[in-house]
């Protein structure tokens, strides 16, 4: 394909998707297919030629649409709001368009700095305190990721490197392997299973902690786990409060729960990712309250807010501790510009 062709077909695409935009109610939300429908309808190996592009847009009905759930279809009511929007399509394809690879300031330095920039400004929206901020000097800053259990992955990956780093200096002796058999996590039984699942990729224990009649992990509880696993010689280290749980938008107290992580030496991390768009809301912003107390907070703009899907912004209180969990100094990952200030979280 030529860049003329191009022209030609992307015009084609741009009014396919408003076509199916325009029918989408009209088409069937859930499919009526079975497992494996999808491998009958298309060739046992990969074609040896090209096929035209006609066939190719034939196919997306014949094979593809079948076996898609309509997301966007207004008679759509399951899992979570994703609600995407034509200037994100358009922002895509930009993007797609242009085609950068942006792991370091230098490898494209727009990539950091707008995403600093955007991070800021969502912050700001969010009303969060400016520890998490870049514009305002101080330590925290923003980071896009792909999705909250990533976000809450990376944050117990981080509080993890600084314990062990902190154990290390009190007793040198000490080996990664000892110290990481003690660690213990904690979040609530109404937690998102990507909250358990890091704990298991991580290698760390996370207890599953009970909540109240309202779905809300409280304070005492978490107090009185914390005390047992000391006892018992275990290392509390890791907290993940959620702010509207997946199965019941129910908030947990991290007014009472935020001092006792910073009195115990506990990262506290918020997953906000369903209901951390209304916090832009200043009806809804004190239910935000006790953030302050946080070491990192995420939500997802890619449910309410119009940002199609990946879209997952992550917040840290002291961006050092996660460039210093996951920083690599290969060659090819160094540049003339390391100590300019634009250093990310990612």
């Amino acid at each position: 394909m030529d860049l003329e062709e191009f022209r030609m077909r992307g015009k084609e695409m741009v009014d396919y998707i408003i076509d199916y935009w325009e029918t989408i109610e009209q088409r069937r939300v859930y499919p009526a297919v079975q497992p494996g429908y999808l491998r009958p309808l298309i060739p046992d190996s990969a074609p040896q030629g090209p096929e035209s592009f006609e066939d190719l847009m034939a196919d997306i009905e014949r094979v593809i649409m079948p076996g898609v759930t309509h997301w966007q279809s207004p008679h759509f009511h399951a899992y979570y709001p994703a609600a995407v929007s034509l200037p994100g399509f358009l922002g895509d394809m930009l993007c797609g368009g242009i085609g950068c690879v942006g792991f370091s300031w230098a490898s494209s330095p727009v990539c950091t700095e707008l995403e600093t920039v955007m991070l800021d400004w969502l912050g700001k929206m969010l009303n969060l305190p400016e520890d998490f901020l870049v514009e305002t000097g101080g330590e925290g800053g923003g980071v896009i990721q792909s999705s909250a259990s990533e976000s809450t992955l990376v944050a117990l990956l981080a509080a993890r490197k600084k314990m062990i780093t902190q154990m290390q200096a009190k007793c040198p002796d000490l080996g990664e392997h000892t110290i990481m058999s003690k660690l213990v996590a904690y979040t609530s039984e109404e937690a998102h299973c990507s909250v358990e699942r890091a704990g298991m990729i991580a290698s760390i224990k996370m207890r599953k902690l009970p909540t109240d009649e309202k779905f809300c992990l409280r304070g005492e509880t978490l107090r009185q786990a914390v005390e047992e696993d000391k006892v018992l010689g275990l290392i509390p280290f890791y907290f993940c409060a959620t702010l509207g749980t997946t199965s019941s938008c129910a908030f947990d107290n991290i007014m009472e729960l935020g001092p006792i992580c910073n009195s115990e030496n506990i990262w506290m991390h918020i997953d906000a990712a369903y209901a951390g768009s209304s916090f832009i809301c200043p009806e809804f912003r004190p239910l935000l309250n006790g953030v302050e107390f946080a070491d990192s907070f995420n939500f997802n703009p890619q449910k309410w807010l119009l940002v199609n899907f990946h879209c997952s912004a992550l917040w840290v209180k002291r961006r050092s501790e996660f460039i210093g969990a996951f920083k690599m100094d290969h060659i090819y990952l160094n540049h003339d510009h390391q100590n300019s200030g634009q250093d990310s979280p990612k």
